[in-house]
């Protein structure tokens, strides 16, 4: 890829790649992909594929394995995707608003890009509740091979383990990479020397570092070659949480901690496990815990549960940045976000999601019961997202980055074919239980696209009784009300039409401040605004003006701190000068063209139920009047 293409993708962000930024990603980032051993063997040979525990399937299943984690995650997501960061932040949502730039010349596919990148979010919602259900319950199964009669306890105590993990999540992402980083480097070289004892017993396991083990396994059995894919996606659970989470962490320390660790501590083990299987066919049963020596049983079943609890943070702090991208773009109701780290800007806890994604995966590993029913059920929503990332990443690639096409095309038709076989192999699993995700990601999609629209339909319904600024001005020279001093800043979407707050106040009260601001705030499709790009004003005499601040995707939006830092005479946003109007909508669902009656009645409890302005913005308390206005839908 050219330089030119790479420099326009994105500028570098401030992270720093020190050894204490590489644990603290290693905890976070590659929790879940990390512990994917525990399970993906065993789901393989379970039998339903009929996948044979003889030297040809295990050396393809290996090889395929092997491959997939090089390509799929080395290659799209570490070496590419990450690069497809804007400014700094990862993410779908991060993506979708490149491509939207990208295709700013197209509306037709800005629009059909706009819509995969919601649905793609959507799917991560499901895969973020799926994925800590199979992880935990798949390291507490190994109990079931140290102690008899213990089975009726493994979902009661994954359920206990997996609520105290949730309810650790508002102590911030930094402090749970401190805490559980060291775990999970130590859980990284376990799996190696495991891998590596494995391997020394039989190593010619090693074959099937050649891929032409994985070709020959698609050749002789081409129907089940498909479908095996639909286990072999479990070695990729979190590829796509380790782009989500990049704007915690940074580029750098996510991509080193991959090559020089995981990389090497997951291929070894998964040799490990092949050796295992080609030297003890019964192993298959549960290859991963019977690679151990018998003393290290339990030992090893304390650390993956601990793995496992950790590997559910990757997903759902990837959620939390994923919800606040798409608040501040617009399709998500607002929310209150804490900011868990003075120093880290990505690093935030958002307690409606958290809660939200509990009671998910309780209901999962209560439903499901077992690993095994869970990962028959598990991949839809994950290969889905990854397909709709690598459509989105094209459109940057081809439209905004403009990179030379004879590199480009090739790379990006490779990445769309191995995601596609995927995502056929894990199709059939709707119907084995992976609806459950892909239904929750086809309800958030619905609120979204709901939220946006309505949101729109509001601002034009406003629009057909607004009054034009410049003639509200010439009236107020012919009947100048009574001015009181201060400052009055109304918040509007139109800074062209005069507010309705301002209406019903100078009817209501008969008066005007002497300064009278219309306020706009506008989120940026990047994450964050320069100093010198936050402000605009522009004065209209008669002591009004029209005032627009800009804010990233991933920036607070402090309104009071932006309008002090305005620099201008004529202007004084003093704390106690200075009041607040807001207007609050109610939606009253109506037979006028807008959208469906049933949309309608969704928006208004979402409206209803959103964070109000006056939170979101930080206005202070007692400086804020907010003003009703109802609003056929």
């Amino acid at each position: 890829m050219s330089q030119s293409a790479v420099a326009a993708s994105h500028s570098e962000p401030s992270h720093t790649c020190s050894i204490g930024m590489l644990v603290a990603a290693v905890g976070v980032v590659y929790g879940d992909i990390g512990t994917s051993p525990l399970y993906t063997l065993k789901e393989v040979f379970a039998g339903h594929y009929g996948v044979q525990a003889n030297a040809a399937g295990v050396l393809g299943v290996l090889s395929l394995v092997v491959w997939s984690l090089l390509w799929v995650v080395s290659i799209k997501y570490v070496l590419f995707i990450l690069r497809a960061d804007n400014k700094g932040e990862g993410g779908i949502m991060a993506l979708t608003a490149l491509a939207h730039r990208a295709a700013a010349r197209h509306q037709r596919l800005g629009k059909v890009l706009v819509l995969l990148g919601l649905f793609g979010a959507a799917l991560f919602y499901g895969d973020s509740m799926i994925t800590p259900a199979v992880s935990v319950l798949s390291a507490v199964e190994g109990l079931q091979l140290a102690f008899d009669g213990i089975d009726h306890w493994v979902v009661p105590l994954a359920v206990v383990l997996l609520v105290a993990l949730f309810l650790i999540q508002k102590h911030g992402t930094a402090r749970i990479g401190k805490l559980f980083g060291p775990i999970m480097v130590l859980w990284f070289l376990v799996l190696g020397a495991l891998g590596i004892h494995g391997i020394v017993q039989r190593p010619e396991v090693l074959q099937a570092l050649n891929p032409v083990w994985a070709v020959r396994f698609f050749v002789v059995h081409p129907g089940m070659g498909v479908a095996i894919l639909g286990a072999v996606v479990l070695a990729l659970t979190g590829a796509e949480a380790l782009y989500a989470d990049m704007g915690h962490f940074g580029r750098k320390p996510i991509a080193r901690a991959w090559f020089l660790l995981v990389l090497p501590g997951l291929v070894l083990n998964y040799f490990g496990q092949g050796a295992l299987i080609l030297d003890n066919p019964q192993a298959v049963r549960n290859p991963f815990y019977l690679l151990a020596p018998d003393w290290a049983l339990l030992p090893m079943v304390g650390l993956a549960t601990l793995a496992t609890i950790i590997a559910s943070q990757a997903v759902i702090s990837g959620a939390f940045s994923l919800t606040r991208q798409a608040i501040q773009l617009g399709y998500v109701p607002r929310m209150f976000i804490q900011h868990t780290s003075s120093e880290e800007q990505g690093q935030i806890y958002i307690g409606m999601v958290n809660w939200a994604l509990m009671l998910g995966v309780v209901l999962l590993v209560l439903g499901f019961e077992s690993s095994g029913a869970l990962a028959a059920a598990y991949g839809v929503a994950v290969t889905g997202t990854m397909l709709i990332t690598t459509l989105l990443a094209s459109a940057v690639v081809l439209l905004l980055w403009r990179a030379p096409r004879w590199l480009a095309v090739p790379l990006l038709l490779g990445f769309l074919l191995v995601d596609s076989l995927f995502f056929a192999a894990n199709a059939p699993k709707i119907v084995q239980g992976g609806a459950f995700p892909v239904i929750a990601g086809v309800v958030l999609f619905v609120m979204m696209t709901t939220w946006k629209r309505g949101r729109r339909i509001i601002v034009e319904r406003l629009d057909e009784t607004a009054l034009p600024l410049e003639s509200f001005i010439t009236s107020l020279q012919a009947q100048p009300p009574h001015r009181v001093s201060g400052t009055a800043v109304f918040l509007t979407a139109r800074p062209d039409a005069v507010p309705h707050a301002l209406l019903h106040n100078l009817l209501h009260n008969q008066v005007l401040h002497e300064q009278v601001v219309l306020l706009t705030v506008v989120f940026a499709d990047e994450p964050r605004v320069s100093a010198e790009r936050r402000c605009e004003v522009e004065a209209f005499g008669e002591g009004f003006f029209r005032v627009s601040l800009h804010f990233g995707f991933m920036e607070e939006p402090d309104v009071p701190l932006a309008l002090s830092r305005c620099q201008r005479a004529d202007l004084d946003f003093g704390p106690m000068r200075t009041t607040y109007f807001l207007s609050r909508e109610t939606v009253i669902a109506s037979k006028r063209m807008g959208m469906a009656r049933w949309r309608e009645h969704l928006f208004a409890f979402l409206l209803k139920n959103a964070n109000s302005n006056l939170k979101y913005f930080q206005l202070p308390l007692n400086r804020v009047i907010e003003l009703g206005t109802q609003v056929e839908m």
